[in-house]
């Protein structure tokens, strides 16, 4: 009889359906908020695989306005942005993000500022220069970070101009 009611205990709770949002939905409890993503993407900027382990498998960081300058300026999924991370760390071994400021704060979408000052390797320019960036983030990871810049100011840094 013991038995019995174990097994039949065992079977109901094996079956016990996962619903978002109740107490069986443990996913809450440690799920990052868009803005917790966005401060913890600038904190980590010094290690790439930090970084984009931040970002779903089919995440997206962009910052379109590369594209004018002829610059890669989308990279998809954790392993292309490791690489365009450390790429701009060789370029700029000190790029670390200060002055930040957040102006949305939802759940699943944040908005910020945030600014570089830092040297350039091999030159004796510095690289200063203000972001904006939008992230959008789904079940605790970035599925998109946009961010804007200034092209004239970034060409003119590392082109000498």
């Amino acid at each position: 009889m013991l038995f019995c009611l174990l097994l039949t205990l065992f079977i109901v709770v094996s079956r016990r359906q996962y619903r978002p949002g109740t107490d069986n939905d443990r996913s809450t409890l440690t799920m990052k908020t868009a803005v917790q993503l966005l401060q913890n993407y600038l904190d980590s900027i010094q290690d790439p695989k930090a970084a984009a382990s931040l970002f779903a498998a089919d995440g997206v960081l962009e910052l379109p306005y590369l594209q004018t300058l002829g610059l890669p300026h989308r990279v998809q999924g954790p392993a292309e942005i490791e690489a365009f991370i450390a790429g701009l760390l060789v370029k700029v071994p000190d790029f670390r993000f200060r002055n930040i400021q957040f102006f949305i704060d939802t759940p699943t979408q944040a908005f910020g500022e945030y600014s570089i000052e830092a040297a350039i390797t091999g030159t004796d320019r510095m690289y200063k220069q203000t972001y904006a960036g939008r992230l959008v983030a789904e079940e605790g990871k970035i599925t998109l970070l946009r961010e804007s810049l200034d092209t004239l100011a970034a060409w003119r840094a590392f082109h000498g101009e």
